[in-house]
């Protein structure tokens, strides 16, 4: 083997070594990371009883995006990985809606919790 294809063959051994030792190193970070902030709460109404079937409606303040929840048995709703921009949240059921509650960016909990109520009479 002659001496600059020696060289060559050296070059890409430790261009390969360096790819993998640094996509190595950012895939952890990535885990590490926050996976964004989870939303959860009940829909209760007026005597803290819960509403299931209501339904949760929440807004993306920013791209105005709507995702929607329909509440089970126990009344609870779960909006995971949530990223840090402002939300509005409320609840429906039946024609009766609850107050709209916010979610500020700057609230950097990575739980929130909010309680919605709907009064059903």
């Amino acid at each position: 083997m002659t001496p600059r294809r020696a060289l060559r063959n050296a070059s890409r051994i430790v261009m390969a070594l360096l790819f993998v030792v640094s996509f190595g190193q950012a895939a952890p970070d990535k885990k590490s990371q926050q996976q964004g902030r989870l939303l959860l709460g009940k829909v209760l109404d007026q005597h803290d009883n819960p509403v299931p079937n209501a339904i949760v409606y929440l807004t993306n303040a920013r791209t105005h995006a709507v995702k929607t929840y329909i509440i089970s048995e126990d009344g609870t709703y779960r909006f995971p990985g949530l990223d840090s921009v402002d939300y509005e949240v409320y609840a429906q059921f039946n024609g009766h809606k609850s107050d709209t509650r916010s979610v500020s960016q700057f609230d950097e909990r990575p739980q929130v919790y909010v309680d919605l109520r709907i009064n059903t009479q």
